[in-house]
């Protein structure tokens, strides 16, 4: 039975995970009960692994398990180690032996402030400024066309349903047009790997290339999953914000963020969890999203994966469902 056909069917033996992770340049990043990982390809051919300890479940604070509090925290930790986990791989592409060009005087100063935090230094200023960049763009577009079209004569009552046809479009044309960029593809299919290998444990099966393959690389806890219910919540709530001024419209939305956020996380984890139609409706768009974000991967990702998954398997005496 292929991947795309097993979404929704799992045999009796199987159970939800708490096991998660996401794609690197070249390589996965996982997350356990104690033990997170990260496996990349390095230019060598070989598999590099880097694990480390991690509190989650009765050891993690309060904060970080309360309903409706954790969501945000959760997403903002997950990111933030995303995103040292991606600088990591980013920086094992890179052989130690390049020739080093010779800095200019800004570059060489940057270097004697910052030392060996200059990348890091560049890539979360990159990362704050991409970040606040998407936000305008995705929020803030939709709100600039939908009062251009009204000013062309569309009632005020339609704003909210062309808002939210705007920004769907745009993330899911965004998601659409990266997808074929080479560097972005390999990610995405780091990704299904990610996916087909979490599938392949909650089945009971052993992390082989061969077994692995055979599994969906679809899964509701995902990212995408994450970010679609999060715009389908902003499209529920722009219903009832206010409509008469464009920039507190945008001001409001900005703030609703977290509590949208929040609702999101909740919703996700019910999906992880449970199995029965509601939650298959809820995952659906998600779903559908992830053929566009994940891609099949080769045997070379999956074992980058598998190598990633492995460190973070429950051990003796630890719980490992939901």
């Amino acid at each position: 039975m292929s991947g795309e056909n097993r979404e929704n069917n799992c045999p009796k033996e199987c159970f939800k995970s708490k096991i998660g992770g996401q794609a690197l340049i070249e390589g996965v990043y996982m997350r356990g009960i104690t033990t997170a990982a990260m496996a990349c390809r390095l230019p060598n051919g070989t598999i590099d692994v880097e694990q480390w300890a991690v509190k989650n479940g009765k050891d993690a604070p309060w904060y970080r398990k309360a309903p409706f509090v954790r969501g945000c925290i959760n997403f903002v930790a997950s990111l933030a180690e995303g995103i040292r986990c991606t600088m990591k791989s980013a920086e094992k592409q890179f052989g130690e032996d390049e020739e080093e060009e010779e800095l200019s005087k800004f570059e060489q100063w940057l270097t004697d402030k910052f030392g060996d935090k200059l990348v890091n230094v560049i890539m979360i200023i990159s990362v704050v400024l991409a970040l606040a960049f998407s936000l305008v763009v995705f929020k803030g577009g939709p709100i600039l066309v939908a009062d251009l079209i009204e000013r062309f004569g569309a009632p005020e009552s339609a704003r909210p349903v062309i808002e939210g046809f705007v920004r769907l479009a745009l993330v899911v044309g965004y998601m659409y047009a990266i997808s074929f960029m080479g560097s972005i593809k390999t990610t995405f299919m780091y990704h299904g790997a990610e996916h087909k290998s979490i599938a392949c444990y909650e089945a009971r099966e052993e992390l082989t290339v061969e077994n692995v393959k055979k599994h969906t690389r679809f899964h509701p806890r995902c990212g995408t999953s994450f970010i679609l219910i999060v715009l389908i919540i902003s499209v529920i709530v722009g219903i009832f914000l206010p409509r008469d001024n464009m920039w507190i419209r945008f001001g409001v939305q900005m703030l609703c963020l977290i509590p949208e956020a929040s609702v999101a996380y909740e919703i996700i984890k019910l999906a992880g969890r449970f199995d029965n139609v509601l939650t298959r409706i809820v995952s659906a768009p998600g779903l559908w999203l992830q053929r566009i974000t994940t891609k099949e991967p080769s045997d070379k990702q999956i074992e980058v994966a598998i190598a990633a998954l492995a460190p973070c398997l429950p051990k003796e005496g630890e719980e490992d469902k939901w």
